[in-house]
């Protein structure tokens, strides 16, 4: 059984069906976090995202397979590679897999485990934080909860991940 933490988020069209779009395309949905609007990362002057994480379990996938399954939901948003940090209808991020073992380390030319950034992206831990407390990742070989990393995130870029009133659906359930 591999579990997987993503980090979803739309800031072209109609951000909530593309969000939606990657819930109702996952088999095994545990968790999802509320939804936040935040301000565009990366330096490129675009309009704000939508962000939510999204737990889920399947013991038919291995990291790659979670990563693969994350490029197929984009494709069918008609996600445009286009600018790197650019405006996109659908980014889906792998954060984290666990399996039996614990968390998963990769390190190849397609895919790093734990996700690189992810402990410094605003958008990522807060809504990971409202979805488990308890939450741990690995950054250069510590374990270290998320709520301590996003303690250390400067306040400013904390302060742009604002909640809405905005919430996502698993099954006919609506979470957040």
């Amino acid at each position: 059984m591999t579990s997987v933490v993503l980090s979803i988020g739309s800031n072209v069209g109609d951000r909530m069906v593309w969000l939606q779009s990657v819930v109702d395309g996952l088999d095994g949905v545990v968790a999802v976090s509320p939804v936040y609007e935040t301000d565009a990362w990366g330096g490129v002057e675009q309009a704000p995202f939508l962000n939510a994480v999204v737990i889920a379990d399947d013991p038919a996938l291995d990291a790659h397979g979670w990563l693969r399954r994350a490029h197929e939901l984009e494709d069918a948003a008609q996600r445009v590679r286009g600018q790197r940090w650019g405006p996109r209808t659908l980014d889906v991020d792998v954060v984290t897999c666990r399996d039996g073992d614990g968390e998963m380390t990769v390190h190849d030319e397609v895919l790093i485990l734990p996700h690189p950034y992810a402990h410094v992206r605003a958008f990522v831990l807060v809504p990971w934080s409202a979805v488990d407390s308890g939450a741990t990742l690995t950054v250069a070989g510590r374990v270290s909860a998320v709520e301590q990393l996003l303690g250390a995130v400067d306040q400013a870029e904390r302060a742009g991940v604002r909640m809405t009133d905005l919430a996502l659906r698993i099954g006919n359930e609506t979470i957040g």
